[in-house]
């Protein structure tokens, strides 16, 4: 077939602009799920407010903003390899395509929680939400990376020192959240010391 002149610049273009607009997306969303677990703590009264807004900010960010980005970012990715078929035989396609398939699991399994935290069910705690908002990162170095290098994808220093940073970066999110938490825990109890005395 034959496609326009500059048919493929605009697919990846476009592509590129899905891929942005998803990710933002995917990266906020279970930024409000962490928040939205974490509403649970509050008083009853002030919580079912928190809970009702994160609730409503997730669907919009969810159906407004994270899935129109992931559809553009797919279509365009399907048009790409209509221009490019020779990549589909390519071993660097294979592992990228491997990463997209865990980011739509990941996409999937993000409206599924949502589900369930609007019904009240859902039972991961804010910790382990944190830990999953790090998977999405994890994913983008590898797909750009493959991407970027494609099939000479490097193994050497260089890569396992970003590999490194990138764990680094979600332990320090992890370590920062726990310290914050034990602080306010601190702080309450010696609030709670000095009212009694």
């Amino acid at each position: 077939m034959s496609w326009p002149p500059g048919a493929y610049l605009w697919f990846k273009t476009l592509h590129i602009v899905g891929v942005v607009v998803w990710f933002a997306g995917l990266f906020y969303l279970v930024r409000l799920f962490i928040y939205h677990r974490e509403a649970a703590e509050l008083d009853p009264p002030v919580r079912q407010a928190f809970e009702t807004q994160y609730a409503l900010m997730e669907r919009r960010l969810a159906n407004i903003i994270t899935t129109p980005g992931m559809v553009v970012a797919v279509a365009m990715a399907v048009g790409l390899l209509l221009v490019e078929p020779i990549w589909l035989k390519q071993a660097w396609m294979h592992a990228k395509l491997a990463a997209v398939a865990g980011l739509l699991l990941y996409h999937w399994f993000c409206y599924r929680l949502m589900g369930q935290l609007q019904r009240g069910e859902c039972l991961w705690s804010g910790r382990q939400l944190r830990a999953l908002n790090e998977l999405p990162t994890l994913l983008l170095v590898l797909v750009v990376m493959l991407v970027v290098f494609k099939n000479q994808f490097p193994t050497g220093a260089a890569t396992w020192f970003l590999v490194a940073l990138v764990v680094a970066m979600a332990a320090s999110i992890q370590f920062y959240a726990r310290w914050r938490r034990l602080r306010s825990e601190r702080l309450a109890q010696e609030e709670s010391g000095g009212a009694a005395a």
